[in-house]
């Protein structure tokens, strides 16, 4: 739960303090895009692999 708390926090200080507002709103919502994209991958990757789909 540590890490997960350091991770927000990273996250957090990232945009403080930034300007144009605009362009913060727009790299957060990029940083979430990426992520779930991330998600997406690592979960077809295990879907694959334990459904005994040949690589």
């Amino acid at each position: 739960m540590g890490t997960l708390l350091n991770f927000k926090n990273l996250y957090v200080e990232a945009f403080d303090n930034c300007r144009p507002q605009y362009l913060v709103l727009f790299l957060k919502a990029y940083s979430v895009f990426c992520a779930i994209m991330i998600f997406l991958a690592v979960y077809a990757f295990f879907y694959r692999a334990f459904t005994g789909f040949e690589f």
